[in-house]
């Protein structure tokens, strides 16, 4: 379909008017009133848009108009990518199938009248008209700025709520590297010199370094930066930061990996949701015991699971994991499965929960494997 500049003329308004009415038969919108369309159009929150076989818009609502500032009819005729941030073009591209009942949602950026990227969710349904037999995408745009600004407040809590909680535990554990020092300055004082004396301090300081940068990482905002990662890397590093609490409660964390599975992911999003369920499983176990994290990999994902040995996952209450406030933990908030869900989804990546046939529950994580 070529698309016509718009000038303000009255004949070329009314050549796209008569378009769109054309456009609605040929999807069946015309079984529906006159009135209920307009009031649809009029009242719409999102970006109602349908797209042809070419990629080009074919219908837009007036929505569009309040949220990215464009007449639907500078956008009638044009390709769907000249309203999508380049990051995200091949993205999308990549994410198409041929599957005729294909329904996909993203978390991308639309680009407005202004240049600008707004923050939006999108929903991309692919039809085939039984009559014509060609094919059309339907997509659904929501503006989500606000949502996304609630969401990192929930996120900020949650992480300042997880720092204060692992306080107790790495004050344990700097204070005995603390009285190694106190001990050998004390014998340097004394005039007791040994080369080994340095060695063994300069070791206990670059301890304690390592702890408190993995509770500082905590307290900072989350980062959009996505590059190849080791997940064994990122593992290791939340291991350091979790073990004084899991030692506090005579509990071991193992780990067993190639070394070699890597993820595109923001490295700090995913230590997060490491952190949440690693520290989850340590607030499960009163007994102590051990909990072990399995990395493996085939040819379609990656896969990170987390075994404890807790009491397990009633049936019964599975499914509500990760709701807003839902928890079983007295002192919780119900937030960081929520919070570990939401940045899955960034990654397209999803969290499978099961309780183990004997002891203990296992969170299994499933990451893409790198185009």
């Amino acid at each position: 379909m070529r698309y016509e500049k718009e000038t303000g003329n009255t004949d070329k308004s009314i050549h796209l008017a008569e378009m769109q009415q054309e456009q609605r038969k040929n999807l069946q919108l015309s079984s529906l009133p006159a009135s209920m369309l307009t009031w649809i159009e009029e009242n719409c929150h999102d970006i109602i848009s349908v797209i042809d076989e070419d990629g080009l818009f074919i219908y837009i609502s007036k929505s569009v108009e309040r949220i990215l500032g464009y007449q639907p009819s500078q956008l009638i005729g044009k390709p769907w990518y000249k309203v999508i941030s380049s990051e995200d073009i091949d993205y999308i591209k990549e994410s198409c199938n041929p599957d005729p009942l294909m329904k996909l949602f993203y978390q991308l950026n639309v680009i407005n009248s202004d240049g600008k990227s707004i923050w939006s969710s999108c929903t991309l349904t692919k039809l085939k008209d039984s009559k014509t037999g060609r094919t059309f995408y339907i997509s659904i745009v929501a503006d989500i700025r606000d949502k996304k600004e609630v969401e990192e407040i929930m996120i900020q809590s949650e992480k300042m709520s997880v720092a204060g909680q692992l306080a107790a535990g790495i004050a344990h554990e700097i204070r005995n590297p603390l009285k190694s020092l106190k001990g050998f300055l004390q014998l340097l004082q004394a005039g007791v010199r040994k080369e080994e004396y340095y060695n063994i301090m300069i070791e206990e300081i670059e301890k304690m370094e390592t702890i408190t940068s993995e509770l500082l990482f905590i307290s900072k905002p989350l980062t959009e930066t996505k590059q190849l990662e080791s997940i064994e890397s990122m593992i290791h590093d939340v291991i350091v930061l979790l073990r004084p609490q899991a030692k506090m409660k005579s509990i071991h964390i193992e780990y067993n990996g190639s070394g070699k599975e890597k993820i595109y992911c923001d490295r700090s999003q995913i230590k997060q949701v490491l952190i949440n369920l690693i520290k989850n499983a340590i607030e499960a176990m009163d007994q102590g015991g051990t909990i072990r994290i399995f990395t493996s990999s085939s040819d379609s994902h990656i896969d990170v699971s987390i075994i404890d040995e807790g009491p397990g996952i009633p049936q019964d209450i599975i499914h509500k994991l990760g709701e807003p406030f839902f928890t079983t933990k007295q002192s919780g908030t119900g937030l960081g499965l929520m919070i570990t869900k939401q940045i899955l989804e960034r990654h397209q990546a999803f969290l499978e929960m099961k309780a183990n046939e004997q002891i203990g529950s296992t969170f299994r994580i499933i990451f893409p494997v790198p185009a």
